[in-house]
């Protein structure tokens, strides 16, 4: 779509919605940015990003008639579509695009996409390390925390753009195609925005709509709702699973990494020589190398990427040993789910701290997982007395409740003996006690290191 002669509504102060008014500069004819924050410090901002001078600030709520002067919306990620605000675009039929749209849009290159419920920032890292080693030039983007949008103007034809895609991400996407895609998984998370497991499916299947038959799809055989999903499309579809054998897909056969297909079994690696664990990595690991060799990496340059490849931060990342104790930061954990693969990871007797913000989430999978591994549960936060309820329902008792991230580590730490473990992975958002997750996990890794021994 040609933008050059539409005036454009940005809505959100934050980091995508910098990036995509800083990108609209160049294309559109005349750009505003609208914040909720009717307080916002305009002269601040304009201080912080000053190439944003030319553009209008709009705070507070914006009424139908000057909304009927723009002939585009971009939303952030974090703005929900059934606010008033956005309620009164869709009335007035006005085009609504996410910064991902915006970007695919106005940039050039192919296209990989990652989505899932977890697993989403290992995949993206790894996929885009390897992508380096065979693409002159690539970039990793998008929920990875690189707003897609602020690289952009610097893609050519021949950019490989490896993104991270949240749910909140795929709500707002219209012509988005990328040239291969992967769902890792899907189980229930931000049900506050999207209310509906439906609802939040439909988002995350959403990344393949606009694929055609050359493109490639990359989906969990285990997840019975991707599974069936497959056998609906027309594009290339290769499946992968760690607990199945299949006739035509990756797989894992004990400590080895397998792709069948042509009628042959190909080695592909062998897990012990990756630096990451667990059966959830392994899962990361065939989807990402089914979306390599489907962009065309020769495969031994996939295996010498995944040799080289080391847990991102804030996922099971080993922080350090102090008593002969080890602690992880899994702060990346932000739902039961992931929180369960974090506990599966430890091969040692492990005292958790869990709690955070509640995204409606039950937790009742979660607690059951701990069978006989934790030691203690330390739970801090909005839901932290949620979660006990839960745990005294599945017969765990082994909680005690914290007032902040720092008294449950010296909770844990003097609770932990040598040769156990202390690992953060809350099972919900950070929001409410810090920013974010890196937040969280930065200040949990910078304490642990603190701690005397």
């Amino acid at each position: 779509m040609d933008i050059s002669n539409k005036t454009v509504l940005v809505v959100g102060t934050g980091k995508s919605g910098v990036a995509a008014a800083k990108l609209l500069l160049h294309h559109a004819k005349k750009v505003y940015i609208q914040d909720g924050n009717e307080a916002l410090d305009v002269a601040a901002f304009h201080s912080k990003n000053p190439e944003l001078t030319p553009v209008e600030l709009i705070l507070g709520d914006v009424s139908e008639d000057m909304l009927k002067s723009f002939d585009i919306a971009v939303l952030s990620p974090g703005v929900p579509l059934d606010i008033p605000l956005v309620e009164k675009m869709k009335t007035l039929g006005m085009t609504i695009w996410g910064e991902i749209e915006l970007a695919y849009v106005l940039g050039k290159g192919h296209v990989v996409a990652i989505t899932g419920t977890n697993g989403k920032t290992t995949t993206t890292t790894m996929v885009g390390q390897i992508m380096a080693r065979h693409f002159a030039h690539v970039a990793v983007v998008g929920n990875i925390g690189i707003p897609y949008t602020s690289v952009a103007e610097e893609t050519t034809d021949d950019t490989v753009v490896v993104a991270e895609i949240s749910s909140f991400q795929l709500e707002t996407i219209d012509t988005f195609a990328p040239k291969a895609a992967a769902i890792l998984n899907i189980t229930p998370d931000h049900l506050n925005r999207h209310h509906t497991m439906a609802n939040y499916i439909a988002a995350k299947e959403s990344i393949v709509k606009n694929q055609t038959r050359d493109d490639l799809c990359v989906l969990n055989y285990n997840d019975e709702v991707l599974r069936a999903f497959g056998k609906t499309l027309e594009q290339k579809v290769v499946l992968f699973s760690s607990t199945e054998t299949l006739d035509a897909g990756l797989y894992l056969q004990e400590n080895e990494i397998l792709w069948a297909r042509n009628g042959k079994t190909e080695h592909i690696i062998s897990v012990e020589e990756l630096n990451i664990l667990g059966a959830h990595n392994y899962e990361n690991v065939m989807a990402a190398v089914a979306l390599c060799d489907g962009m065309g990496v020769p495969m031994e340059t996939i295996r010498e990427g995944l040799r080289d490849f080391h847990a991102v931060e804030h996922r099971i990342e080993f922080v350090c040993k102090k008593n002969d104790i080890a602690f992880y930061n899994d702060s990346k954990g932000t739902n039961p789910d992931a929180a369960i693969k974090g506990i599966c990871a430890m091969n040692r007797r492990t005292v958790l701290i869990g709690g955070g913000y509640d995204k409606e989430s039950v937790y009742d999978e979660w607690i059951d997982s701990f069978d006989g591994k934790v030691k203690q549960l330390v739970l801090i936060g909005q839901t932290a007395k949620k979660i006990a309820v839960c745990a005294d329902a599945h017969d765990f008792h082994d909680y005690v409740f914290a007032d902040s991230l720092e008294e449950a580590i010296d909770i844990a730490y003097e609770t932990a003996e040598p040769g156990e473990a202390v690992l953060l992975s809350p099972a919900c958002a950070s929001w409410g006690m810090f920013d974010n997750y890196e937040q969280r996990g930065d200040i949990f890794k910078a304490y642990v290191r603190n701690l005397k021994e």
